[in-house]
């Protein structure tokens, strides 16, 4: 098998899973140029680097698998016609939606009474070590705001603290334009480098709204009237394969390419969410150090157990160190309480 690859090696070469290999095959997307006769096993030219990338990089963009096995056999002047012809259609259905939407929430103005409230912002680092020889997790509070982040790589720990300083150091009240203001401010020192980069999940309250800002596979959960929901979506390959149906939730919380990301901070733009501040919601903020440990179930009870912030954070850390800690986990826990 002089100069091909196996379905692994290729798959690392190419920023895709064995898995949505394995898919893209039975679509005849990616076809192996060997397969073992005996084993099944699949092996790929080096030459089919380019397409393999071609195919995940319009399936990241969000192209239907239907549509990109039409586009990646045209000459490329058609390609380019049908992407554009695609992207017209993505953007006039957005604008529709964004009409609907707009709707929707004048006619919930009319009915909704806002419940403001004061937050009180308490969190910690969980310093846990498992299979991890260094901390690359970083966790900041103040009065109104909290952020998690995860570094990786080598430069990890660097760009995660980069990234809490960026949050707290913010100087714009209204909750979405601080986040956004404080994420393109901590990308600029990150930058997209292979040396390290970091996720980071950030929470901005100013008394009558929560903003919450995201990349990567951190995440935010709100308790509301004793139901846990999960606001933000991993930006990860696992979760694409859930999305796509391949996989279902339980089975991608311990997938092996369960850490490789597709959205950092650095490269690309945050997530974020605007929800109305209501007394008694409490947010949970953690790195995937914390949720792949504990399901929501294990979340929700220690989240609705009562105490102050700090002891359920306390908690949460005590659990996952229970549960092996085989990588770093850090965590806040806002409560917002009525003036």
């Amino acid at each position: 098998m002089g100069g091909r690859m196996t379905i692994g090696e290729f798959a690392v070469a190419v920023g895709l899973t064995p898995k949505a290999l394995r898919l893209y095959d039975e679509l005849g997307l990616v076809v192996p140029a060997a397969v073992d006769g005996s084993s099944g096993y699949r092996f790929y030219d080096r030459a089919q680097r380019d397409r393999a990338r071609l195919v995940a990089t319009l399936r990241r963009v969000g192209v239907p698998l239907a549509r990109i096995a039409v586009v990646v056999d045209l000459p490329a002047d058609e390609a380019i016609a049908d992407l554009e012809a695609w992207w017209r259609q993505v953007e006039h259905d957005t604008a529709t939606r964004r009409a609907l939407v707009a709707d929707l929430l004048t006619r919930w103005g009319r009915s909704t009474i806002m419940t403001t409230g004061a937050v009180q912002c308490l969190g910690a680092t969980g310093l846990v070590q498992g299979g991890r020889d260094t901390q690359q997790d970083a966790v900041a509070w103040s009065a109104g705001r909290a952020v998690v982040a995860d570094g990786f790589h080598d430069g990890g720990a660097d760009a995660s603290r980069v990234a809490v300083d960026a949050v707290l150091a913010a100087d714009v009240a209204e909750p979405v334009e601080a986040l956004r203001s404080a994420f393109a401010a901590a990308a600029r020192e990150v930058g997209p480098t292979d040396a390290g980069g970091t996720t980071a999940t950030a929470l901005w309250c100013d008394g009558a709204r929560v903003g919450l800002a995201h990349l990567g596979d951190s995440r935010a959960y709100l308790l509301r009237d004793g139901v846990l929901t999960q606001v933000t979506n991993d930006h990860s390959q696992v979760r694409s394969l859930v999305d796509e149906g391949r996989l279902t939730p339980e089975e991608a919380r311990d997938h092996p390419e369960r850490p490789r990301l597709v959205r950092a901070l650095g490269t690309d733009e945050p997530d974020v969410h605007l929800r109305t501040a209501r007394a008694g919601d409490r947010y949970l903020l953690c790195t995937d150090g914390v949720w792949c440990l504990l399901d929501d179930a294990a979340l929700a009870r220690t989240l609705a157990a009562g105490a102050e912030p700090g002891p359920v954070v306390g908690n949460l850390l005590e659990q996952v160190r229970a549960a092996g800690a085989p990588d770093n986990a850090a965590c806040a826990v806002v409560d917002l309480v009525a003036e």
